[in-house]
């Protein structure tokens, strides 16, 4: 059923229960997301496609549309909102981007640029961390981690359907783990798909990694915001 709601100020129409997220991309609205997939269920684990709905913060990921919704994007306290929430993954983890393989690929490195971040608010935290290369196909860099659980979740032993990726332990002693023997039983098309699942540079094909060279990555060639609501193409 066709219903109608408010997105900063214009009237828009979209399916009832349709996504929040999609729905604003659909009508050229940009929303940073880090977790969310179109076309994939919800995870709603890393908070920054925060918006205003009917006056209260909510993930738009996890909000479907309802008739008359009155929703604010890029009404200024939740702009920061959504900026604080993006610099707190970055100190929270080790993010060197000159090096970082995924650079111009990264969509948190994106979101970043996307948000106007130039450098947090909040202090780094350097965490120690220990990289995983035990499994024969895969590298794990554990310090990109933003524990988005994309990789937990639809990442899959093609023949039992077991996770191959999980997070062990809580809070700032939480890490990825990945499990090594359905690593190994992963085809080559299985890990590259991990590895650009994954929205920052945590995992790796080993003896690959990323081999688009500059000026050709995917953000160096359409923006995220351009991505998202269609606009690379006009």
């Amino acid at each position: 059923m066709s219903i109608t709601l408010t997105i900063d100020g214009k009237e828009v129409t979209a399916e009832e229960n349709q996504m929040l997220v999609d729905v604003a991309s659909d009508n050229g609205v940009y929303i940073p997301t880090l977790c969310y997939q179109r076309g994939k269920p919800c995870l709603g684990t890393c908070r920054v496609c925060t918006c205003k709905v009917n006056g209260n913060n909510a993930a738009s990921c996890t909000v479907p549309v309802s008739e008359g919704m009155v929703v604010e994007v890029n009404e200024p306290e939740t702009k920061d909102i959504r900026k604080a929430l993006i610099e707190m993954l970055f100190v929270e983890g080790k993010h060197n981007c000159p090096s970082c393989e995924k650079s111009g690929r990264c969509d948190l490195q994106a979101v970043g640029y996307e948000t106007g971040m130039m450098v947090s608010r909040f202090p780094y935290r350097f965490p120690v961390t220990e990289t995983d290369f035990r499994s024969e196909k895969i590298w794990l860099e554990r310090d990109r981690c933003i524990f988005c659980q994309r990789c937990v979740e639809f990442v899959r032993d093609e023949e039992t359907g077991k996770k191959i990726f999980n997070i062990n332990g809580r809070g700032a002693e939480a890490r990825i783990e990945i499990d090594v023997v359905l690593a190994d039983k992963m085809s080559d098309e299985q890990v590259t798909q991990a590895m650009e699942l994954c929205p920052v540079g945590c995992i790796l094909k080993k003896a690959v990694g990323f081999d688009d060279p500059i000026g050709r990555r995917k953000f160096e060639i359409a923006s995220v915001r351009e991505r998202a609501t269609g606009s690379e193409s006009k």
